[in-house]
């Protein structure tokens, strides 16, 4: 995982900071606290799975580091709870109600109040939240690229061709439970078969390892944060291979009304990971896809070389950002991909705008499918 220094804090969040500890530890020593109060320790929500362990994990550190004495009073409490998106292996998440399958029961523990915060993958988490919840915290983007990770009579072959993709052979089978991935691939490849192939990890590297496709598809992101970043034989361009929106992105949510934590939170915020994850989520809502419609975003701030004219402040100040919006047939047979650019304070409006754009050039069918589903 990439290490990054903390912020520094601002005087006035500081000073927020210790007003939340001071609260907690207040709430901790009280005898007989109030049952509308929480108290310590604050409540994690996780799926079990090893790389959202991981992700949270990691999260609890950085956020322990802008605030230590929470960390010395053990205030965390870790919740893993396995979704209906674990639980189910054996058909798509279309089939069995789409990629808010993964947060849906961690939301309903958020909204009753046995959890105080939930840590996700933001590529999984629904387009639009729970009414009362919202995505409080996105911390800095890993990596957002997707990787080829080949069978190992494979492997050895991959070195020799100018064309990544030129190491499948005809009709090679992919393992695969994205219908993104496997339209962009067919649509290069059409001569390529998918197989459906779930589970964390680990599950899916040992079922290639085992002969059941000669390759699958994984997000580097997820590898990294595992220590297995040297499993990925070949590392897809993003403006090939679309990534999905919010890929390689961790994302917090709370309750709207936990003024406190969503303080809190605002310490570990990373800027440029909310600019990008709010192009990337307004261009899917426009889109109104579900895992049925083969849907990439992938936002990105680039300098803009205009001295003097720069837009945004702090680490935005003098940068673009740039929006790359995919919609495709499943089957590869219609690919449409866009561009748009401009100034990171009007994120929404250009994820909007491109995904308008994209919608009204679409055959009509491809989001009516995915409303079927």
């Amino acid at each position: 995982m990439n290490a990054s220094p903390p912020r520094e804090v601002a005087p006035d969040l500081a000073l927020s900071l210790q007003s939340v500890a001071a609260e907690a530890m207040r709430r901790q020593a009280a005898t007989r606290p109030s049952p509308h109060r929480r108290t310590l320790p604050l409540r994690v929500g996780t799926r079990a799975s090893p790389l959202a362990l991981v992700q949270t994990r990691a999260f609890l550190t950085r956020l322990t580091r802008f605030c230590p004495v929470l960390r010395d009073m053990g205030a965390f409490q870790e919740h893993q709870m396995t979704t209906t998106g674990d639980q189910v292996q054996s058909r798509r998440l279309a089939e069995i109600g789409g990629k808010g399958l993964f947060a849906k029961e961690i939301h309903e523990a958020l909204a009753e109040g046995r959890i105080d915060f939930a840590v996700h993958s933001l590529k999984d988490l629904e387009t639009t939240l729970p009414d009362g919840l919202e995505l409080a915290c996105t911390l800095r983007r890993e990596d957002e690229r997707d990787v080829l990770i080949l069978h190992p009579r494979l492997r050895a072959e991959a070195a020799r061709h100018a064309d990544p993709l030129d190491v499948l052979p005809e009709g090679a089978v992919i393992g695969c439970s994205s219908v993104r991935r496997q339209a962009q691939l067919l649509h290069r490849r059409p001569d390529l078969r998918f197989t459906l192939l779930r589970g964390n990890v680990q599950t899916r590297l040992d079922k290639l390892a085992g002969g059941a496709c000669d390759a699958t598809m994984l997000a580097l992101a997820g590898l990294r944060r595992l220590g297995m970043e040297d499993r990925a034989d070949i590392v897809l361009d993003p403006e090939k291979m679309v990534p999905a929106a919010g890929q390689g992105i961790v994302g917090v949510t709370v309750r709207s009304s936990d003024t406190e934590l969503l303080d809190l939170l605002s310490a570990i915020e990373d800027p440029e990971a909310r600019v990008v994850a709010t192009a990337e989520r307004a261009l899917l809502a426009v889109l109104d896809g579900s895992c049925r419609t083969p849907i990439g975003g992938y936002a990105r701030l680039v300098e803009n070389g205009r001295a003097g004219h720069e837009t945004g402040h702090g680490p935005l100040a003098g940068r673009d950002l740039v929006l790359t919006g995919l919609v495709a047939r499943e089957d590869g047979s219609f690919y449409l991909k866009r561009e748009i650019r401009g100034a990171p304070a009007d994120a929404r409006r250009l994820g909007e705008e491109l995904g308008a754009s994209l919608r009204a050039d679409s055959p009509a069918d491809i989001f009516e499918d995915s409303a079927a589903g």
